[in-house]
């Protein structure tokens, strides 16, 4: 049987702003590792001294992508379906006009929850489909509901499978969780809350299918609470009920945690650890075998010294924003055996790699193209992905050639052991723009001159090789 070979070709452009490979460990002036800048919309584009959170929305209408960017402003909205050209929409104002460094976003039945420390702020509600008519970008939204039980609230969580909205950190129930049933989007109701356990900064909050059967089926929140995790069963909002709480050494600051795919492991971000002990980023894994006898598994350091803030895990994968250090992604395959390892990273703050409060906030890394948002508090808006056939590369240099490099007009593929019968190429998004099926050749020509630059991928039967430029 003939091997498959696959070829993935990069052709950048030089243009501000616009898509950059990562190459030699650089894509333009950002340190890289098998993580490419596909697209970054500056601060000065939305009128804002800093970002800080951020979240992502697909149209179920038309699977379009949208980036939700918070300022110390408002609330930016960013249409990402062409992922090399983003366009800015518009933007949300605050309820208030502190404008302070924290807002939050999550999203449920198409629309966005916001909340921030901005005094008086209350719950902002925005239907995202609004999005999809926006005639003369960017424009100034208002909001479709406004919830004024509470009014600062540090973040919000949301647990789409349930409706219920859960606010941290607010000025009620001692800063322990606020719930607020959004199943009617624009008639959130107040439902309660839970001030046993003190403040909570962050938090998860998942319908329970993990291993401890005991609790199968139960609405259950894992909050960071400063100096401490907390396990509460809020499946009945009237009666929310604390089934444990865990800590582990050298608290500084509880900060933001994430299960997970299977619900046995809670990976924690403690924040302030690095700045106060001088230590590497540290990422401490409890194991929840046993929710009623959460125990910590082990603790992974990470490259820099940089400080962690909010991870997600998707798949095998965990997606931190580590602050001077950027994004950086681990793989957590072997998890269960006291095993992580990095797989890649993006750095999106170029002066250093020091603890502090600099550079990454927030990364997304759930959006079904593969694309990842980074919020960088002096960057803005930054849009990221692997390569699209993978970080770890074949090295088939042996067998075939790619010349020259960097390309110009013309591309010559060479093969010295097996004929090439295909050659597709595609944009980002997976349009063909070039596409040959021949009898089978050792080596083949192929005309660029009509390719724009940018960077797309070339399939030569099969998988992956190396990058190469065109200018």
């Amino acid at each position: 049987m003939k091997k498959v070979i696959t070829l993935s070709i990069f052709i950048t452009t030089y243009l501000a702003m616009g898509q950059t490979p990562c190459i030699d460990g650089m894509a333009g002036s950002f340190e890289c590792n098998g993580y490419d800048l596909i697209s970054q919309i500056p601060l000065s584009t939305f009128n804002s001294v800093k970002a800080n959170d951020s979240w992502g929305w697909t149209d179920p209408q038309d699977g379009k992508e949208y980036a939700i960017i918070c300022l110390n402003e408002g609330t930016a909205f960013i249409d990402i379906s062409d992922p090399l050209n983003p366009v800015y929409l518009g933007q949300l104002p605050s309820e208030s006009n502190d404008h302070t460094t924290w807002r939050d976003a999550k999203t449920f039945n198409n629309h966005a929850f916001i909340v921030s420390e901005d005094s008086n702020h209350g719950m902002q509600v925005f239907d995202l489909t609004r999005l999809r008519n926006v005639t003369s970008p960017p424009e100034v939204f208002t909001t479709d509901a406004l919830y004024t039980n509470f009014g600062s609230s540090h973040n919000i969580v949301v647990n789409e499978d349930t409706g219920y909205a859960y606010a941290v950190g607010t000025d009620s129930f001692g800063g322990g969780p606020h719930f607020v049933d959004i199943n009617d989007p624009v008639n959130p109701v107040a439902a309660g809350g839970f001030s046993a356990e003190g403040y909570t900064h962050d938090a998860q909050v998942v319908i329970y299918n993990g291993p401890d059967s005991d609790y199968t089926g139960r609405e259950i929140l894992f909050g960071s609470n400063q100096t401490q995790v907390v396990i509460v069963d809020v499946t009945d909002k009237g009666n929310p009920q604390t089934i444990s709480t865990v800590a582990y050494n050298n608290v500084s600051y509880t900060h933001q945690g994430w299960l997970t795919e299977d619900q046995r492991y809670f990976l924690l971000g403690d924040e302030t650890d690095e700045i106060s002990s001088g230590i590497n980023s540290r990422t401490i894994i409890f194991d929840f075998l046993d929710l009623d006898n959460p125990q910590v598994h082990f603790e992974y350091y990470g490259a820099t010294g940089a400080t962690d803030h909010n991870g997600y895990v998707k798949g095998d994968k965990f997606y931190l924003a580590n602050n001077a250090a950027g994004l950086r992604v681990m793989d957590i395959s072997d998890i269960a055996n006291q095993n992580m390892s990095e797989f890649g990273f993006f750095d999106s703050y170029s002066n250093n790699n020091n603890s502090g409060f600099n550079g990454s906030w927030n990364v997304f890394p759930f959006l079904d193209s593969g694309h990842i948002i980074i919020s960088d508090r002096a960057e803005g808006f930054l849009l990221v992905k692997a390569p699209e056939l993978g970080i770890d590369e074949l090295n088939i240099s042996n067998s075939m050639m790619l010349y020259p490099n960097p390309v110009t007009h013309r591309l010559t593929i060479s093969s010295s052991r097996e004929e090439i019968t295909s050659v597709v190429i595609t944009d980002l998004v997976g349009k063909i723009i070039y596409s040959e099926v021949f009898d089978g050749t050792k080596n083949k020509e192929i005309d660029l001159s009509n390719v724009s630059q940018g960077m797309y991928f070339a399939l030569i039967d099969g998988i992956v090789s190396k990058k190469i430029l065109k200018r």
